[in-house]
């Protein structure tokens, strides 16, 4: 698993730099239109870059990079790729994006990379093996307490309707009641490795894309817990989670549990 990690680690970098030769801070989109277009084209230079060389790397996986894809996998092993995650960021100019690879087989994820390529961090996890941000290990933080601890959230636009929306709202107000800070942002595998590196304490989220794994692994491997909304052990097909070092994980999920 370690030389797989590095050859995945490897082609992340490679369509990193790609990425960063169309990125720019000065991006301004006039409309919908020049937005979409952009989306498509930072995808592509991505998608391009890794799809061959995972393919070289693991030729016997399957490959997906449905961004909001959820529900279970066929068997087997499965690539699961989010080429631009906050790719709604990346082309307003804004920082906050990332690429995203996983490894899941037989539906548990096994290899996660995730990579700013504007700070030039590598975050990277394998199942056993630890989490590692530029071949450091990584802890979640020690935090005992919601008082002190700095949380988040991030959704998208909602697309199962009003109450997803609802929910969100209901549970940053609970959440204000007791931490510190609280974050609405995206994309949600940026707040899952900051909770792995110890610079966040929580993330919770009302829904559980496939893109999110390489997130929640490394929040696993780093020592976090991570569970669904009802305390149960995370799955792939969740449908919805808490992830959290262990120290305020217990106190966030009766927040939750609490509100509609």
């Amino acid at each position: 698993m370690g030389q797989l990690s590095t050859a995945a680690a490897a082609a992340v970098r490679h369509a990193g730099t790609r990425m960063l030769r169309l990125y720019s801070t000065e991006t301004r989109q006039a409309g919908l239109t020049e937005l979409l277009a952009s989306i498509r084209d930072y995808e592509a230079a991505v998608v391009d870059t890794l799809r061959p060389a995972l393919a070289e790397i693991l030729p016997s996986a399957g490959w997906l990079n449905d961004e909001h894809g959820s529900g279970p996998l066929a068997a087997g092993e499965w690539w699961l790729i989010d080429p631009i995650g906050g790719n709604i960021n990346a082309v307003h100019g804004m920082t906050d994006w990332n690429i995203g690879v996983s490894l899941v087989r037989y539906g548990r994820p096994v290899l996660a990379v995730i990579y700013f390529p504007l700070l030039d961090e590598m975050f990277t996890a394998t199942a056993g093996g630890g989490a590692f941000l530029n071949g450091v290990p990584l802890r979640v933080s020690t935090k005992k307490s919601l008082d002190g601890a700095l949380v988040g959230t991030g959704q998208a636009k909602p697309g199962q309707g009003v109450d997803i929306a609802e929910r969100m709202g209901s549970s940053f107000a609970a959440m204000m009641e007791q931490a510190i800070y609280v974050r609405i942002s995206v994309p949600v595998t940026h707040q899952l490795a900051q909770v792995a590196a110890g610079r966040m304490d929580l993330h919770w989220q009302f829904d559980n894309v496939r893109s999110h794994v390489a997130g929640v692994l490394l929040v696993q491997e780093a020592g976090g817990i991570v569970t669904d909304l009802d305390g149960r052990p995370w799955k792939l097909t969740s449908t919805g989670y808490v992830a959290a070092t262990p120290g305020v994980h217990a106190a966030a999920l009766k927040i939750l549990a609490a509100r509609p």
